[in-house]
């Protein structure tokens, strides 16, 4: 049931990617209310993500990347400026825009099925049979290799498989936007490898427009088409945007021999560390 498009056979990319504005963000700015005052957590954010673009977020602790996720989001409304995605204003939560946190969020009294029917339920429940929505929901399940765990409780599952589940639930909502939120921070390095490149076969076989939180570098290099780096905060901002211009479907064992690669990676680390010893010497 969920929708996959063709892909161009010399690129590997989806043949629609990058062909609309999907999302905007047009001079945000958020300032959160606290005891001691008001705080500055983003200022003049402009961003354009393209249909079937994957776009990283990385920055250092507090330079605002959840901040600006949860206003695509539309969990937090902004101070300043506006958002759109798909051409409309971004005013709240919607099912086009589907969200995987570092935190599963699922219902440990639910099996994995029950899980994401729950969400597909709310999607499409006025419009499809207990059957079509079940079907939709297995599927999501089996594009992510978890079909032998559809009866299976969270508690009788690994970290990786509960993630997996997340990124099925949010899949089974066909939105038109993946947003994820270091979902893959709290996992060992390999079951972390491992579900980056479950992610790339997802993204290539969907075509699916990704917005993606994350401190890892390497994660960041592999996964995307731009990487967005912010300023430290408080009152961040985009301080570069960097092209990964890294032909797809990736393999990371031949990217890790890859000069084009360790370029890209040499780049962000070099804003990374001139951005925190600026910091630090302001602080000293």
């Amino acid at each position: 049931m969920i929708g996959e498009i063709k892909l161009d056979p010399k690129s590997g990319q989806a043949k629609e990617a990058f062909d609309a504005n999907y999302v905007v963000v047009n001079q945000v700015g958020m300032v959160f209310d606290t005891k001691k005052g008001a705080f500055v957590a983003l200022r003049d954010i402009n961003l354009t993500v393209h249909k079937g673009e994957v776009v990283s977020l990385i920055g250092h602790s507090g330079c605002g990347k959840s901040t600006l996720l949860n206003l695509v989001a539309g969990l937090l409304l902004p101070t300043d400026g506006h958002l759109l995605c798909a051409n409309r204003e971004i005013k709240g939560p919607g099912p086009e825009r589907g969200v995987v946190f570092q935190n599963h969020s699922l219902l440990p009294w639910m099996s994995c099925l029950e899980n994401v029917l729950l969400a597909v339920e709310r999607v499409f429940g006025d419009k499809e049979t207990k059957a079509q929505l079940k079907q939709r929901a297995l599927a999501a399940l089996d594009m992510v290799g978890l079909s032998h765990a559809v009866d299976k409780k969270p508690q009788e599952i690994s970290g990786g498989m509960k993630q997996r589940v997340g990124i099925a639930r949010a899949l089974a909502m066909e939105p038109r936007v993946l947003l994820m939120d270091e979902p893959f921070g709290a996992l060992d390095a390999l079951t972390r490898a491992h579900l980056q490149d479950e992610l790339l076969r997802i993204i290539g076989k969907t075509g699916s427009t990704v917005i993606l939180v994350t401190h890892d570098v390497d994660e960041a290099v592999l996964l995307s088409d731009r990487i967005v780096m912010m300023t430290n905060g408080p009152a961040a901002t985009i301080g570069e945007i960097v092209d990964v211009k890294l032909e797809r479907p990736r393999d990371r064992v031949a990217l890790a021999e890859s000069q084009a690669y360790m370029h890209i990676r040499t780049q962000v680390l070099e804003f990374l560390y001139r951005r925190h010893s600026h910091v630090e010497a302001q602080a000293a």
